[in-house]
């Protein structure tokens, strides 16, 4: 052989699979005229990969002189479809291939194959009258472990074989061929096998594509649509025939493939004659060749199914009005071709797309002309959607919260621990800080600090001034109102959130520590501060509310609130003698929060999906 060929398996072969060795095999023999192929696997064990030894036989013509020569030349090949190079796979996964093979009826050739190979080193033998035939025997597994246990098990190969020789099994059947490929394997003392015949090959139909992606050559689509029981298991194959060998071609995903049906495409033109790589993997077909390609053959199989299995358009239509459902702002961007083929996901993602460089678009837009201005008009209305559906998705979160999530579950749906939020920044902050759940009202913030020191409290409330430092941390402190000055004050609002399913002594702490942060800040009443409010969120039980009556006045709510009145002996900043201020606590139902927060976005969820679903259903 006139190249290195250690170099040249890990040059053309670097990404291959096992499979392909049985695949280069059965493409040889189908080469060489056979019509019957044997694959016996033998390891003692799948974890004992170092003794897996493969044995392929085949009825063809064998290694004449001439298949011989063309065989010892890595790159000679006798036409454009055979690349020549399958063989160097074995290399791979096997250090050596022990070759005897019988030809021209009274002739035996033998030789090893590895990287060492020798075309010279081979021995040629006359024997009595024989039936031609090559014996591949392939020992000393290279690689440290057997990839996937599907690469040794018969069942899996047969149906693999079937779907890489999809286009060369139905032109041998259709040309009088009989064709029989058994698989045997011996592992772990346990025996399998199955067996490959024509009656597994469909009887396709034909039909002549439409097509501008070439002037000169046709494109044609073989199709087999066949029922089965729902019990088996469903299956679609979509290939384009390249070279006697199918390259799968992303058409239907799995998750739609219709219940009781096994469905193959081939797409056959000469078109493709070639069009492959030299290790056969990949397509030698551009990005936008292969595109428009897909879109030609999506558009015929997609038909076809709807024209065969009618309740598939029932159940695309129900698929269609589900998404919309679900995701009303994208809406009039969903492929609606795609819907019920390519996968949930990747629609999704495109019609996700498709609205954000709608967006980018406008934004980037210096002026907007009337059509520009329409438009722009609906993607506001479709990103404030958007938001919407975010907030549902956080609610639900927070409905799934019980008493095994920790404390910080809810804390951060709500504020993300150790945050600061700032009003200048809401735009970029919008789906991380969710407020909102609270009351809608708190979105009006300055400042939100989640589970940070008293001292940076009090350096955004005191712009700066002199103050002692306090490593103290309420859960969530909110500042509304404009930066503080002589003239105007500010609010701030002190939530602590307490854990599902502590006991009612613990909830309660979440009352002693509010009394704790009014004692701190009240001193700054009057000066810096003009309202504060003080909120604990806890669960309520029966146990609980037992305790908060004596103390607490029931306040009327959709939930669960209890509000006291209590005092705060304060010794003001601004000097002066001690004071009393009072202030209130309102202690809360976690869970009415929650709903609470709901019932809001509920509202705005019922307005929006009336409006997207009777403008862009269709």
């Amino acid at each position: 052989m006139k190249v290195k060929l250690g170099q040249a398996v890990k040059r053309f072969f670097g990404n291959s699979s096992l499979e392909m060795v049985y695949f280069e095999a059965v493409a040889n023999a189908l080469d060489a005229g056979a019509t019957e192929v044997e694959i016996k696997i033998k390891a003692n064990a799948l974890s004992q990969s170092e003794t897996l030894e493969i044995e392929i036989h085949d009825n063809g013509v064998g290694f004449t002189d001439d298949r011989y020569e063309k065989f010892s030349n890595l790159f000679d090949v006798d036409e454009y479809s055979h690349q020549g190079l399958g063989r160097l796979v074995y290399l791979c996964y096997f250090e050596k291939i022990d070759v005897i093979s019988f030809y021209e009826k009274t002739k035996k050739r033998t030789f090893t194959f590895s990287e060492s190979f020798d075309e010279r080193k081979f021995d040629v033998s006359d024997i009595s009258e024989s039936h031609s035939g090559t014996t591949f025997k392939m020992t000393g597994y290279s690689l440290q472990k057997i990839a996937k246990n599907e690469f040794v098990q018969p069942k899996n190969l047969k149906k693999r074989i079937l779907e890489e020789f999809y286009a060369k099994f139905f032109r041998l059947k259709r040309d009088g061929y009989q064709i029989e490929i058994r698989i045997e394997a011996h592992i772990d003392d346990q025996q399998s096998s199955s067996v490959l015949t024509n009656s597994e090959i469909p009887d396709f139909i034909d039909v002549e594509l439409g097509s501008t992606i070439s002037s000169i050559d046709k494109f044609y689509l073989y199709y087999s649509i066949k029922n089965v029981p729902e019990q088996q298991e469903p299956s679609l194959i979509a290939a384009i025939a390249v070279d006697n060998r199918t390259f799968k071609v992303d058409i239907i995903a799995g998750e739609n493939i219709p219940i009781g049906y096994q469905m193959v495409f081939l797409l056959y033109s000469d078109y493709f004659t070639g069009k492959v790589d030299l290790s056969r993997q990949n397509l030698t077909i551009s990005k936008s060749e292969l595109n428009e390609i897909q879109h030609l053959f999506r558009q015929e199989v997609v038909a076809l199914i709807e024209e065969k299995v009618p309740q598939i358009k029932t159940r695309n239509d129900k698929v269609k009005k589900a998404l919309i459902s679900r995701y009303p702002h994208l809406g009039g961007y969903f492929d609606v071709a795609g819907v019920g083929y390519a996968s949930r996901n990747e629609v999704i993602k495109r019609a996700q797309d498709d609205f954000f460089k709608a967006q980018k678009e406008i934004l980037d837009a210096t002026s907007l002309t009337d059509e520009q201005y329409k438009k722009s008009i609906d993607l506001s209305s479709r990103a404030l959607t958007e938001y919407v559906l975010f907030r549902q998705l956080t609610i639900d979160k927070l409905k799934k919260i019980n008493k095994k999530d920790v404390e910080k579950t809810i804390h951060d749906l709500i504020v993300p621990q150790g945050r600061i939020f700032k009003e200048t920044e809401i735009s970029n902050e919008l789906y991380l800080n969710n407020s909102w759940i609270l009351d809608d009202k708190y979105m009006t913030y300055k400042t939100v600090l989640s589970n940070e020191q008293m001292s940076k409290l009090i350096d955004f409330i005191t712009e700066g001034e002199q103050h002692e430092k306090d490593a103290d941390k309420p859960d969530i402190s909110f500042i509304f109102s404009n930066d503080p000055t002589e003239e105007q004050k500010v609010d701030v609002v002190i939530i602590e959130l307490k854990k599902k399913g502590i006991t009612s002594e613990l909830s309660m702490v979440a009352q002693t520590q509010l009394q704790l942060r009014a004692d701190k800040l009240m001193k700054y009443y009057n000066n810096r501060i003009q309202r504060i409010w003080f909120y604990g969120i806890i669960e309520f039980t029966p146990e609980l509310e037992r305790l908060l009556r004596p103390d607490y006045t029931e306040l009327y709510s959709t939930g669960k609130m209890y509000y006291r009145q209590t005092k705060a002996f304060v010794q003001p900043v601004s000097g002066g003698p001690e004071i009393i201020v009072p202030y209130g606590i309102f202690m809360l139902n976690i869970d009415s929060v929650i709903h609470d927060a709901d019932a809001r976005n509920a509202t705005f969820l019922k307005l929006i999906k009336s409006k997207f679903t009777n403008t862009t259903i269709d």
